[in-house]
């Protein structure tokens, strides 16, 4: 498969691209927790089929310490023991904040209120960008099927 267009070439993609990856890199420093970054990275690209996004934080994952088991169990994170009770509530929090179009009113209050009670002000707030920041990034990588040939290596993009 060949991607449709290759943002990496593209003059405006460029432009706008280096300010997503600002944003995404200001996501990284915060006070979020490297592992549950990883992990809601994951399963926002799981839920969209982003092939890439899947590949890359896979291993950033592992390279932030995360363990094969947890990393193939965030699929069923509901059904999965080896999660922390902040880490289910912001894998819910992820699942409900990408899948908006499938309930009327988009994020619940009860998966906030788990959340809350799990992370501070500022947490949630990384939380959230992070959220919507890996839905734009697997939206542009579906829209251009860009394939993956499963060769990222861990911190490549840092």
């Amino acid at each position: 498969m060949d991607a449709r267009l290759d943002y990496f070439t593209s003059a405006t993609a460029g432009k706008a691209l280096k300010h997503v990856t600002a944003a995404g890199r200001a996501v990284k420093e915060s006070p979020l927790p490297a592992a549950t970054q990883e992990l809601v990275a994951l399963r926002v690209s799981q839920l969209n089929g982003c092939a890439v996004c899947i590949d890359i934080h896979t291993k950033e994952a592992a390279a932030a310490g995360e363990t094969p088991v947890r990393t193939h169990l965030v699929a069923a994170w509901r059904e999965a023991t080896v999660f922390t009770g902040a880490e289910r509530a912001a894998l819910r929090l992820a699942e409900e904040g990408t899948r908006i179009a499938d309930a009327a009113d988009g994020v619940s209050d009860e998966a906030w209120a788990q959340a809350a009670r799990h992370y501070d002000e500022e947490q949630l707030t990384a939380l959230a960008l992070l959220i919507s920041f890996m839905n734009m990034v697997n939206r542009l990588n579906v829209i251009a099927r860009r394939p993956s040939d499963g060769d990222y290596r861990a911190g490549q993009f840092n």
